[in-house]
């Protein structure tokens, strides 16, 4: 059995977990929720020997002390991790990462047979034998990385939010699978966030929260308790939730003021004031009359109708000239321009700014290489 007491843990003044206690038992899965931030990760890598943080009290298997060990001696001892983000070597087969698990001497002698075993419990697995583990789908990398802890023959399995990222089917399949994995008889101790899922398969469970463990027990009555509900399963109350829809009742009159008047529906032909056949037909006959090309009477008038509006234009641009040659308010003069009288009007002559444009110099270059002015 694994078992841990008051198991404290502190990155600098920051701490992690504050004595924690747990225990797991081979063929059993326990599960531990928490929100993030909560110091589940840092639960799991104190056990498996990973943690880089000061740690304090004591994890013990099978009568033995863990803490201070090196993560192989703890994987000699028959505890495996599955890491979060699985962790696999990509650019490897699966057969590959597979017999990468059975690196330490206790699953050497029964190297095959766990290998048998492990694609006994995940067929997927032996049809994907020699393929690249980094094309696979994100399940099948999953089992992979349980499959490679499992490998290490391992007494206590640990895997760390293994449904991150998982669509919901494959989420089902994984956890069927560690439903299976308990079943071989290895104990496993799960992180995870999907609460419902978990608890469903589960035999104990643990909250974890602000680094201390705020309630254990058994996985159905966790299910069933309402702080949980509220916390991880997303349920509320019943007399919440009818005040709530009684709220949302009373706001309807609001929102839509016609909603309880007793106004007969109109159909689309009466609100439109005939009916909608009509209107595709003429809508019809108007597209094709758009779409073919003008008479020449048509043609014609428009001529006429451009040339007029241009004459119009014409026109007012000779009245505005006209003005601005018969004004007889003086004009702001510039200075060293004098400004000369106009036959037609006694004013001054309007002074029109003239802007010149400057003179720019183009060189063209020669194929010997010399240039000259364009």
């Amino acid at each position: 059995m694994l078992e841990v007491k008051n198991l404290s843990a502190a990155y600098g003044p920051h701490p992690s977990l504050n004595e924690v206690d747990i225990t797991v038992a081979k063929g059993e899965l326990v599960v531990i929720l928490g929100a993030n931030g909560a110091g589940k990760s840092t639960l799991l890598r104190a056990i498996s020997g990973i943690c880089e943080g000061k740690l304090d009290g004591q994890v013990n298997f099978s009568g033995r002390s863990l803490l201070g060990l090196s993560a192989a001696e703890i994987v000699e001892h028959g505890i495996a991790l599955v890491p979060e983000g699985r962790g696999i070597f990509g650019n490897l087969t699966v057969k590959e990462n597979l017999l990468l698990g059975a690196y330490s001497a206790r699953a050497r002698a029964k190297e095959t047979e766990n290998l048998d075993r492990i694609l006994q419990l995940f067929p997927k697995l032996r049809e994907r034998n020699g393929q690249i583990v980094r094309t696979m789908s994100g399940g099948e990398q999953q089992m992979v990385a349980i499959g490679r802890a499992m490998m290490s023959a391992p007494e206590i399995l640990m895997l760390d939010e293994p449904s991150l990222g998982l669509s919901p089917l494959l989420c089902k399949e994984l956890f069927q699978n560690l439903v299976l994995v308990k079943n071989l008889g290895i104990g496993v101790l799960l992180v995870e966030q999907n609460a419902k899922q978990s608890l469903a398969i589960a035999d104990r469970g643990y909250l974890l929260e602000n680094t201390r463990i705020t309630h254990a027990a058994p996985a159905a009555q966790l299910m069933n308790d309402p702080v949980v509900q509220k916390a991880y399963l997303g349920a509320v109350s019943k007399s919440v939730a009818k005040r709530k829809k009684l709220d949302v009742i009373k706001e309807v009159p609001k929102i839509f003021p016609t909603a309880t008047n007793a106004i007969p529906r109109r159909t689309a032909d009466e609100q439109i004031g005939g009916a909608i056949d009509d209107l595709v037909v003429i809508a019809s006959k108007a597209s094709a009359n758009a779409s073919r090309p003008p008479k020449a009477g048509i043609k014609n008038a428009t001529n006429k109708l451009m040339q007029s509006r241009l004459e119009i234009v014409l026109k007012d641009i000779e009245s505005a000239a006209y003005a601005a040659r018969s004004r007889k308010a003086k004009l702001p003069s510039r200075p060293g321009i004098t400004l000369g009288k106009d036959t037609d009007s006694e004013g001054p002559t309007p002074f029109v700014e003239v802007h010149k444009r400057p003179w720019i110099e183009v060189y063209r270059r020669r194929p010997s290489g010399q240039f000259e002015r364009d």
